[in-house]
């Protein structure tokens, strides 16, 4: 079919014509379409104002739309889960304390210890710190209603200052007794006189405090970049990562054994019962399959029996990466802890003829002893005996200890070769189903109590945390506070205790005689949140075991607060939503419990990695790096 053209032109009276219509036709599209797209930019431009005051957060199963004004004090969130209308408390002065750009995770429950430093003015008298920034206040779990702000700053779990206040303290507090800084500090100040001395001290305070925090967040941060992600599971992985385990003389370390029934006076022979099963104690019927009556104190006969039968073990030095040092140390120290009249040279003996021993090996000397490690079953402080305290023996001042790795309960926090991993519990699992069992029992549980404490007074100090918080728990009347005292023997029976546990949402986890507790292990294995009172009981510790954000685990509160009686423990943490503590119970079973135990010497894991598996793992990529 033929389509014709017509060429002929229309009548035009002005030559320029065509052109003015061509010229209007053009403005009205464009005006047209300038007009079509206004309600499109109208609405973009709406969008994007939302957007930029808002903020998206997910948490777990949970979508957060949150959105922020300057008439709104705190996010109000439209939430895509079953708690709508979520009120996430946000501080009214974003940049105080130079915490600019920081990221306020709210829907956590605890205040990040570690990443907080006293910039303020700290004074040597009040603790105080200077400008407005003390009512900028941290509600962290707001009920909706409309408190004064000066009658809500004592039921505050999270407030910014005294939570940098409080991790301030508990700093100092460990300089004082360990760091090299504190006693070139003290010279200093007391070298001064008058006012300027007051303005000198408080600024080499601040001064020690954030080099300190800095120095080990930094070693932390070391830490971890030593971790690896991968994971031994056979032989086949263990291609140029053997270890090789020492065979020691019996006398450091088998024989040690031989001297249970010495080693706690009051417990006598039945320590001995401990020393059982490879060190993991007599089975617990009633807890079920893995479970042993274990001491907190039997890490070293425990790990080295796992050593012995990892898959990666080798008997030729020369193929060796890792170097496993067996001196239960920790032991050897509770030969002498309780007699009196010991002298610090038969304290240090066997240490020192075991370095002797050592300097002998041609293993030793390939990298000075950078690839050796040793499993100390106490905390640091116990091996580095102080010329004030003649508790304990100095292993680790001695100076061929400086370049091996320790791994212990409880690490010196500015010593880059110490390592804290996870207190030994009384489950020992041989299975994955063992893990998978156990995990369905704590997370299916019946939750009766709030809050319970199981730990012994401080009868001479009635101003320590834990004198404070059984003060807490006793003193109330609705039940929402369980305390068993340890001193009734209550503690020694693990049913008691993990049954406890796992009937609780928070475990209140004070420090002790050291700042970490073995406690703070049983109840998140129990399914029991643990509320940590300082950074050091376990913020500062455990690297490879715990994660940096220790708000998806834990809660922390100040001592400081609670010492100053402002701060109404059980109280605030009925604030703490249920879904927020289901969230954080669910991360401790399913993501941490598995690191968190030791199997037993003939476990077969093959879904999971055991806390020993992980240290050695990670030991093994650390050492990977020296050559």
């Amino acid at each position: 079919m033929a389509v014709s053209v017509s060429k002929r032109r229309g009548s035009v009276k002005d030559g320029k014509k065509p052109v003015e219509v061509a010229e209007v036709g053009l403005m009205s599209t464009i005006l047209c379409g300038m007009l079509y797209r206004i309600p499109m930019l109208f609405l973009l431009s709406i969008f994007l104002f939302i957007w930029s005051s808002s903020s998206i957060i997910m948490s777990g199963s949970f979508f957060h739309v949150c959105v922020s004004s300057r008439k709104l004090s705190d996010l109000y969130c439209l939430s895509a889960g079953t708690h709508p209308s979520f009120h996430l408390p946000i501080p009214l002065n974003h940049t105080s304390n130079n915490e600019s750009g920081k990221v306020f995770d709210a829907i956590r429950s605890s205040f990040d210890a570690i990443n907080t430093t006293t910039s303020g003015s700290i004074h040597d008298d009040s603790w105080s710190t200077s400008g407005s920034a003390k009512d900028d206040r941290i509600d962290n779990y707001s009920s909706g209603s409309n408190q004064d702000s000066n009658a809500g700053a004592a039921n505050q779990i999270n407030d910014d200052l005294d939570s940098k206040i409080a991790n301030a303290k508990a700093v100092e507090e460990q300089l004082q007794l360990h760091h090299p800084f504190s006693s070139d500090k003290k010279k200093k100040r007391t070298q001064s006189n008058g006012n300027d001395s007051k303005n000198s001290g408080n600024d080499d305070r601040e001064t020690t405090i954030a080099k300190a925090v800095k120095a080990v967040e930094e070693q932390l941060q070391i830490h971890r970049s030593w971790a690896s992600g991968s994971s031994i599971m056979n032989h086949q992985a263990c291609d140029g990562r053997g270890v090789f385990v020492y065979d020691l003389p019996s006398k450091f370390n088998k024989d040690l054994l031989g001297h249970c029934g010495d080693m706690m006076p009051w417990e006598g022979s039945s320590f001995c019962e401990y020393m059982e099963n490879e060190a993991m104690g007599r089975p617990i019927p009633a807890l079920g399959k893995g479970w042993y009556r274990t001491h907190q104190y039997s890490l070293e006969p425990m790990l080295h029996a796992k050593v012995l039968k990892h898959p990666c073990r080798v008997y030729n030095p020369d193929e060796a990466k890792l170097f496993y040092v067996p001196y239960y140390g920790g032991l050897d120290i509770l030969r002498w802890h309780f007699k009196k009249n010991t002298t610090d040279d038969v304290k240090d003996a066997l240490g020192l003829e075991l370095l002797n021993w050592l300097g002998t090996q041609k293993s030793w000397d390939r990298n000075n002893g950078k690839d050796h490690v040793f499993v100390l079953g106490k905390i640091s402080w116990d091996f580095r005996r102080t010329v004030k305290a003649a508790w304990g023996t100095g292993f680790l001042h001695l100076e061929q200890m400086q370049n091996p790795i320790k791994l212990l309960i409880e690490r010196q926090p500015w010593e880059i070769n110490d390592i804290g991993i996870p207190h030994p519990t009384n489950f020992h699992p041989q299975s994955d189903d063992d893990i998978i069992a156990w995990q369905s029992k704590i997370i299916s549980s019946s939750r009766k109590t709030l809050v319970t404490f199981a730990g012994a007074e401080r009868p001479e100090d009635p101003y320590n945390t834990r004198s404070l918080l059984i003060n807490h728990c006793t003193s109330r009347t609705d039940g929402a506070c369980r305390f068993l005292d340890c001193k009734s023997g209550g503690c020694n029976k693990p049913e008691t205790l993990i049954e406890l546990f796992m009937e609780s949402e928070f475990c209140l986890q004070p420090p002790g005689d050291s700042p970490t507790r073995k406690s703070v292990f049983d109840s998140l294995i129990a399914g029991c949140i643990p509320v940590l009172f300082d950074p050091f009981t376990a913020f500062y510790q455990y690297p490879w075991h715990l994660p940096e954000d220790h708000g998806k685990y834990s809660v922390f509160m100040g001592k400081e607060q609670l010492k100053q009686m402002n701060l109404n423990v059980v109280e605030n943490l009925k604030e703490v939503p249920k879904t927020l503590r289901d969230e954080m119970r669910r991360f401790i079973v399913y993501e941490l419990l598995p690191g968190l135990v030791y199997g037993d010497s003939n476990a077969q894991l093959q879904r999971f990695q055991d806390a020993f598996s992980l240290s050695i793992n990670h030991l093994l990529n650390r050492v990977s790096k020296l050559e």
